[in-house]
């Protein structure tokens, strides 16, 4: 079974609200790597990396290391309206969980709930 959370990317990115992925100009952050069409081994994102290759996990949102993590740490602390809503859907999902995350932004209307 595939899961409802494959449109959300290990950063917290959310693939149904952004016009490259919508347009077919992106494959998304975990399509495919979820059903073993792509190869993890050939990713070249970090965060994909540790998240999904090596520990295994949903999103970073998972992780036990997520306050300390340097990967994704870098990745909020770079500028620009996108990396803060990421950061703030890993911490709302790591808060309220997957199903209340999906609930809310699959009635986002922009990229990143952006009005």
């Amino acid at each position: 079974m595939i899961s409802s959370n494959r449109y959300i990317g290990c950063c917290g990115a959310y693939c149904k609200t952004c016009k490259p992925f919508i347009e077919g100009f992106c494959k998304g952050c975990k399509i495919g790597f979820d059903t073993k069409e792509r190869d993890i081994n050939k990713a070249k994102c970090k965060i994909k990396v540790c998240c999904f290759r090596e520990k295994n996990l949903d999103t970073c949102a998972d992780c036990k290391e997520l306050e300390n993590c340097e990967i994704i740490g870098s990745w909020f602390s770079k500028s620009g309206y996108k990396y803060q809503k990421y950061k703030q859907a890993i911490f709302f999902i790591r808060e309220h969980g997957y199903s209340k995350f999906i609930a809310i932004a699959d009635n986002w209307k922009n990229a990143y709930g952006k009005c």
